[in-house]
């Protein structure tokens, strides 16, 4: 989930709070960096809610766009996520790294994606997983970098696309867990 937890961020309804924080600051005229923290409440066990974070098939469920996404070891993935952002759509080839080290607490990632002419994102979140009876609360805390075309677009729109993008991962993640939908496990 690093490449979408880069590019995404903020959430909906009574159980998903709106983002406690969102800083932006343009690094160069090229550049664009976020940072982005929020929280939701998922209902289901912490042990559950780290395995469903790591499975495959239901993080690429999850990630707008995502053509493809595949583990090449235990602590890296690779994906293909296609993304419109304002104008500009673009596909990204992106690789994240994963630190789960803090298992099952929460764990760390770092990704970056290239999306040709359109530009890069490169990033990293801190995810905590606390139990709350019978339910788990998901705190992350997201850097983002953003360059090329995607940078021009402006502070604004690429923020609201984060948002956005956010918004659609954990709304399918909570439907996931809550067995609304089901996920297509690949063999």
């Amino acid at each position: 989930i690093g490449l979408s937890v880069s590019l995404l961020k903020s959430l909906f309804n009574s159980s998903i709070s709106q983002p406690d924080t969102v800083h932006q600051r343009r690094s160069s005229p090229r550049k664009f960096m976020m940072e982005i923290a929020d929280e939701i409440t998922i209902p289901a066990p912490r042990a559950v809610v780290y395995a469903a974070l790591n499975d495959i098939a239901i993080l690429k469920a999850c990630i707008p766009g995502c053509e493809s996404l595949e583990r090449e070891s235990d602590t890296k993935l690779v994906a293909k996520v296609t993304l419109k952002i304002g104008p500009v759509k673009a596909k990204f080839n992106g690789t994240v790294m994963l630190d789960q080290s803090k298992a099952p607490d929460g764990f760390s990632l770092s990704g970056e994606g290239e999306g040709g002419l359109a530009g890069f994102a490169k990033g990293g979140a801190d995810v905590t997983l606390t139990e709350d009876g019978e339910t788990t609360i998901l705190h992350y805390s997201a850097k983002a970098e953003t360059g090329g075309k995607i940078a021009q677009l402006g502070g604004r729109l690429i923020t609201s696309t984060a948002k956005k993008l956010s918004k659609a991962f954990f709304e399918k993640f909570e439907k996931i867990m809550t067995g609304e939908f089901e996920v297509e496990q690949t063999s």
